[in-house]
């Protein structure tokens, strides 16, 4: 095992379902995982941002999420987009089913990280914002900014 590989924090944000999407409810998921993935996730060649999970017969699954086949990986790579199981408590499954339930609720990835070796994906269940929700968050985020450049030159 490489150095740099060994003392690298991967974390992988989904920073696009923050502007899209209001963020309730959140929760912690592990994936199922093949070997070749799971190295060439703490590579960091992982991608989020198009994926989106659902509930099916009592199980939470992710899709979309592209995984980029290892380098040294050859004949035990899979296939990149394939739907990964996410690993909940019955409990938890059961609780996002009602919410999702709810109209106008999906399920969305928001950060994949690793967790004491074990690979982890927080998931939220989400509401789309309008377009006039997103310009008041970037509005906001406009005023926060200058508000800290007023802080910092007042030192």
């Amino acid at each position: 095992m490489s150095e740099e590989r060994k003392h690298k924090n991967v974390s992988i944000a989904n920073r696009k379902a923050w502007h899209e999407y209001h963020i309730g409810d959140t929760f912690e998921a592990g994936l199922m995982l093949s070997g070749t993935e799971v190295k060439s996730i703490r590579d960091g060649k992982a991608s989020i941002t198009e994926a989106y999970c659902k509930v099916e017969n009592g199980e939470a699954w992710i899709l979309g999420m592209h995984v980029a086949p290892f380098e040294q990986g050859n004949r035990w790579n899979v296939d990149p987009l394939r739907p990964r199981k996410l690993l909940l408590h019955k409990g938890e499954i059961s609780r996002i089913n009602r919410q999702l339930a709810e109209k106008g609720l999906t399920l969305v990835p928001l950060k994949l990280y690793f967790s004491r070796g074990y690979a982890k994906l927080n998931i939220g269940l989400a509401r789309g914002k309008q377009l006039w929700d997103k310009r008041e968050s970037i509005a906001e985020r406009d005023i926060e900014r200058d508000r800290r450049r007023e802080e910092a030159g007042r030192y």
